[in-house]
């Protein structure tokens, strides 16, 4: 790692790390630790490597997911692009096309998490120049330091670690843009993860995350039943209920022969603004905020009838005239 790009925090508590040298070259730390001086806790430095995974017992489906490929890093350049060619669909230009979506400046800030051997991060890096930063995180160590010999001959600074998308090592509002495709699906917790992704990135900041799944009306199609006997991630829905709610101009697309998706968003801050106050007009009148807040507990027919002919009379709108007189009624009781 680069010690001038250390801007890793606890994946656990989010205080910034401290790091640690046991072996330099240059601005690079070979080997050593970083530290989270609050607590005591440290993460490796391996190889200038740092190993940020948190917690250190993964569930199941990340140790299986860290596990395979772990196990298939050495090969995994000699069959990643069939599910591609099996789509006639040009695997570098659909890669190149997925991350020019994020519309990244040449000195910005990008994550990558997932990255793999790097077939997404050479496209990233082609974006950026020396000004700008590149974080690169995977699970997996080993598809770690194939994607590091990728990246070697671009010129943006990058940073590679090992670490969990649930727990992102990295400090609030930091990065222009967010990407990783082919990982969401096993990250453990994808509400979670993307809840990870947003507080990252800062207000702004272009999404962009994708993974398996086909479109259900493509189920029973000879199509879908023998790429779903193939692989059975493909019936994997669109995560829509798990994203955050700071997403905003929100695309979905089906893409390399619709049994992938891609969502593409820009990340805003908490919930959407509207006008719950702007008076509505018309006979019930009131706004959005008091006909929500505003519910009373259920009258008589008779009454119902009495208080519409008073309203009518009054030439108020109903919200007008029953705030009126409920807050009389409620004053004089209180006097009482």
């Amino acid at each position: 790692m680069l010690e001038p790009l250390n801007i890793y925090v606890c994946p656990e508590t989010k205080a910034r790390l401290k790091c640690h040298a046991t072996r330099s070259e240059a601005t690079n730390v070979i080997s050593g630790y970083l530290i989270n001086e609050e607590t005591g806790q440290q993460y490796t430095i391996e190889d200038g490597i740092p190993d940020l995974i948190f917690p250190r017992e993964l569930n199941s489906e990340q140790r299986e997911a860290m596990d395979y490929y772990e196990g298939v890093a050495a090969v995994y350049d000699d069959v990643a692009h069939l599910s591609f060619r099996i789509q006639y669909v040009d695997e570098l230009k659909a890669r190149r096309d997925f991350v020019r979506l994020l519309n990244v400046e040449p000195s910005a800030r990008v994550l990558e998490l997932a990255c793999g051997t790097g077939r997404d991060s050479e496209f990233i890096a082609a974006e950026l120049n020396e000004t700008g930063r590149f974080y690169l995180q995977d699970i997996s160590r080993s598809m770690l330091l194939k994607c590091r010999e990728k990246l070697a001959r671009f010129t943006v600074p990058a940073e590679f670690s090992s670490g969990n998308a649930c727990y992102l090592p990295f400090p609030d509002r930091y990065f222009d843009a967010v990407f990783s495709f082919g990982g969401l699906g096993v990250f453990g917790d994808i509400r979670k993860s993307l809840r990870e992704i947003v507080r990252v990135a800062r207000v702004g900041a272009k999404v962009i995350v994708g993974d398996e799944s086909m479109p259900p009306w493509l189920y029973e199609t000879q199509y879908g039943r023998i790429l779903l006997n193939n692989n059975p991630l493909f019936k994997n829905p669109i995560p829509l209920e798990q994203m955050p709610v700071e997403a905003r101009d929100v695309i979905v697309r089906w893409v390399v022969g619709g049994v992938y998706y891609l969502i593409e968003f820009t990340v805003g801050e908490g919930e959407p603004q509207a006008d719950f106050d702007l008076a509505i007009p018309g006979r019930r009148g009131g706004t959005l905020r008091t006909r929500y807040f505003g519910k009373l507990e259920g009258i008589t027919p008779e009454t119902y009838r009495l208080a519409h002919q008073a309203q009518e009379r009054s030439g108020r709108s109903m919200h007008e005239w029953l705030d009126e007189v409920v807050r009389k009624a409620a004053e004089k009781e209180l006097k009482n």
